[in-house]
């Protein structure tokens, strides 16, 4: 290496020596939440039994991790494939996750020409003709010659008070935002899933409820008719029996549209067109409720939600770009360096007596900027102040999500033991009736309407059945998921 390049090169190792500290607030996590409750009254250790496959009670374990797969829990195969089909398909995923990517490869390209000097090769060649004015003579003859010249130039901006480190580290911030942003797109993709696959179970056991409720009201029809024929029913009577038929046959296209809507919608999800034909159908009988549940403490859980560490990404790019607006107040100091040849002749280019330098400096110091600058810094604090009021709200609403869930999974249990009991009593009720039948104590009428109140009291245990496995769902997916488990999650964490 030549003397005057090694000159240069030490120049600017000195100078970057001397950029060590950076103006601006540092950032610090926030605290956890000071509480380690989640409701007023203490969480329930346990819910309420009821009989019947899902009417086991639900036991709530405090600080116990949750599976990245979470929603293996309900032990369905097609469900568990579905999910996962989903988070490979669905466009909202690929979305977030070429979102992701972007932001990656921005901060990697920003990092490279903010924190380090650019240098670059040139070479140029140039025919001129200079009037002999140019050397005072202006009675010389015009000159005209070639010029060739071949440099390796070198740039490099003096972070004297970070500037260029506090924009590097927003732009790591960004990217913290995305992947958490890609977390939450796939916790709420296997929530959605999970729910719509329950509401799909649900309508089906429903709709067959409401079918056998129909058909019982036509013979019941049928019946009061017969009466009426034989003086034994008023008119009345047969018109209101009409009007309950058809009352609950108005129902069913209710529900038939429902379930349409639901099938299309997990077709969606799963990042197919609604007519596929190819999704698996669901049933109640193919789920497994859950019996223990995890809890995490509060101060757990904004580290788990996706969607407050996503805030806290967004706090600590403001933090940082107001250290961005406080440096940018402060002298700027830019160097630039070039070695190479310069002939006239380009054979003569890498020979002796051909090389020149150069090195140079130059110095900002804002002086009046007509108050844009101290603006700038006010909008960065206003800036910073509206993320770390938007990160209490996001924490906020996380506690409040899972309270929710924990008093809904709680009034779910209850429920469904209410409704359990109110469609045992109707179907040994329908049995005690089915028996006086028999031996000609009541009318057939009754039988049918022991046979009807059966039925809709099955029906509205089939809505309680499945609120239980949409809460438990729904809980999972408030205490974050379980992404931190996943077993190829570096690959998110940039």
């Amino acid at each position: 290496m030549r003397p005057d390049a090694r000159k240069l090169g030490a120049a600017i190792l000195a100078a970057a020596a001397l950029s060590a500290c950076a103006v601006g607030p540092d950032f610090h996590a926030p605290a956890a939440p000071d509480t380690a409750h989640y409701t007023r009254a203490p969480e329930p250790a346990a819910t309420v039994a009821a009989e019947g496959r899902s009417g086991a009670a639900q036991t709530l374990i405090a600080d116990r991790d949750i599976p990245a797969d979470w929603w293996t829990v309900f032990h369905s195969a097609p469900l568990d494939e579905l999910v996962r089909r989903a988070l490979a398909d669905n466009p909202g995923v690929q979305a977030a996750s070429a979102t992701l990517r972007n932001a990656a490869e921005t901060w990697r390209a920003e990092r490279g020409g903010l924190l380090l000097p650019a240098v670059d090769a040139q070479a140029q060649a140039a025919r001129e003709k200079e009037p002999g004015a140019v050397l005072g003579e202006p009675g010389l003859p015009a000159v005209t010659f070639s010029l060739f010249d071949v440099s390796v130039g070198v740039t490099y901006r003096l972070d004297l008070f970070g500037a260029s480190r506090r924009q590097i580290e927003a732009l790591r911030a960004q990217t913290d935002f995305q992947r958490f942003e890609l977390e939450a797109a796939y916790l709420t993709l296997a929530g959605n899933v999970v729910t719509t696959a329950v509401n799909i179970a649900s309508l089906h056991a429903q709709i067959a409820a409401l079918t056998e409720i129909i058909a019982s009201e036509h013979d019941q029809m049928k019946v009061v008719q017969r009466q009426f024929d034989a003086g034994g029913a008023s008119r009345s009577d047969v018109l209101a029996q009409q009007t309950q038929v058809a009352a609950n046959e108005a129902l069913l296209p209710g529900l038939q549209k429902q379930l349409a809507q639901a099938q299309h919608r997990l077709a969606v999800l799963a990042g197919r067109t609604p007519d596929d034909t190819g999704l698996p159908d669901f049933t109640l009988e193919e789920l497994t409720l859950p019996a223990e549940l995890p809890l995490s403490v509060p101060a757990k859980l904004v580290r788990q939600r996706p969607d407050v560490q996503a805030a806290e990404a967004l706090l600590h790019q403001s933090t940082a770009q107001l250290g961005v607006a406080t440096a940018n107040m402060y002298p700027q100091l830019n160097l630039t360096g070039s070695i190479g040849s310069e002939t006239v002749a380009a054979s003569d280019l890498f020979k002796s007596g051909s090389g020149a330098w150069n090195i140079g400096g130059t110095l900002l110091q804002p002086l009046f900027h007509g108050g844009e600058l101290r603006g700038l810094k006010r909008a960065a604090r206003a800036d910073l102040d509206r993320a770390t009021a938007e990160y209490r709200q996001a924490v906020l609403s996380a506690l409040q999500d899972v309270a929710d869930t924990l008093r809904a999974l709680e009034a779910d249990a209850r429920t469904l033991q209410a409704d359990t009991t109110t469609e045992s009593d109707a179907r040994d009720a329908l049995a005690i009736t089915k028996l006086q039948y028999q031996a000609g104590g009541v009318s057939y009428l009754a039988l049918l309407n022991a046979q009807r109140t059966y039925l809709q009291a099955r029906q509205v245990r089939i809505q309680a059945e499945a609120a239980r496995y949409a809460d438990t769902a729904a809980l999972f997916q408030a205490l974050g998921g379980g992404w931190w488990n996943r077993e190829n999650g570096k690959e998110n964490r940039l």
